[in-house]
């Protein structure tokens, strides 16, 4: 199947229901399920060429996380948590009626993806963590958080585009119709006709609430979900990243699920997947 059924599930918070956006490629049937989550600002669109790739193989499974894309935006955005996400992959899961998942996330999907492979009984049986870990650099975070929720707004689509991609020069080379992609999921128009990106400012509300006292909890909990985790795990780390260091990245090999590492030479924060030797990595590690 070359083209995606677009769906929703409705999911919950503590502040009320909420519908989740996702993408299904292949066959609906197929109890072979790969979950591939995007980063922090993205959406579910970043896979269409990951996905077209697996589909014959697996279910793939794209959600728009709350509050991006398709999705509904939280009524209380302190709950733009990863606990809130994990959450919200389970309903999905339950609505797939997905017995065990593989899953694939990119930062923040990774994140997702950690919290839920760490439980007791978790259906996840292979994890891809695309460039992220344990323990995430503060400086990349504080880069990350600067531009996260500002309200930019663009009077064309090609100044829009234009921001997006020196915003993303990180995840590597593309050519000008890839950016103009990578650009074209995160933007819309508003009802003004300005382009802007599509996801709640509200995103930025957790970021600003944190104080080093919680950073430091925040920290020590990610690193006790990483041990966790028992299933067969890959970290795929840019060369480049500032988010993931080397040095973080080589000592996820050493503990918890003792990940398989890949570095991809000449891309930062965090690649994209839609190449083809960045395909065939994860094609190697899902299906051999």
């Amino acid at each position: 199947m070359t083209h995606a059924q677009l769906k929703t599930v409705q999911c919950l918070s503590p502040a009320g229901l909420h519908r989740m956006a996702y993408k299904q490629w292949g066959d609906p049937q197929n109890p072979n399920v790969l979950v591939c989550v995007h980063g922090l600002s993205r959406v579910s669109d970043d896979f269409d060429v990951l996905a077209r790739n697996l589909s014959d193989t697996y279910r793939v499974v794209c959600p728009d996380v709350v509050g991006r894309g398709r999705s509904d935006w939280l009524r209380d955005s302190r709950y733009y948590v990863v606990p809130q996400y994990v959450s919200d992959m389970v309903t999905l899961l339950a609505r797939l009626e997905a017995e065990t998942v593989d899953w694939f996330g990119t930062s923040m999907g990774g994140l997702i993806g950690m919290g839920l492979a760490s439980l007791p009984e978790s259906p996840v049986r292979k994890l891809l963590l695309n460039d992220v870990g344990p323990s995430l650099n503060p400086a990349a975070i504080a880069r990350i958080g600067d531009y996260l929720g500002k309200p930019v707004r663009f009077g064309t689509f090609d100044e829009a585009a234009h921001y997006v991609k020196a915003i993303s020069q990180t995840f590597g080379p593309h050519t000008d119709e890839e950016w103009r992609k990578l650009a074209g999921d995160v933007l819309r128009q508003d009802q003004d006709g300005q382009w802007i990106l599509h996801y709640d400012a509200g995103l930025a509300i957790p970021f600003k609430a944190a104080t080093p006292e919680s950073v430091q909890r925040d920290a020590a909990l990610l690193a006790a979900t990483y041990d966790a985790i028992t299933c067969e795990t890959m970290v795929v780390r840019g060369a480049e990243s500032d988010l993931l260091t080397r040095e973080v990245a080589q000592s996820m090999t050493t503990r918890g699920p003792k990940a398989t590492l890949v570095e991809i030479a000449g891309v930062g924060h965090a690649p994209t997947f839609t190449h083809a030797d960045q395909i065939a990595i994860a094609k190697d590690f899902f299906i051999g």
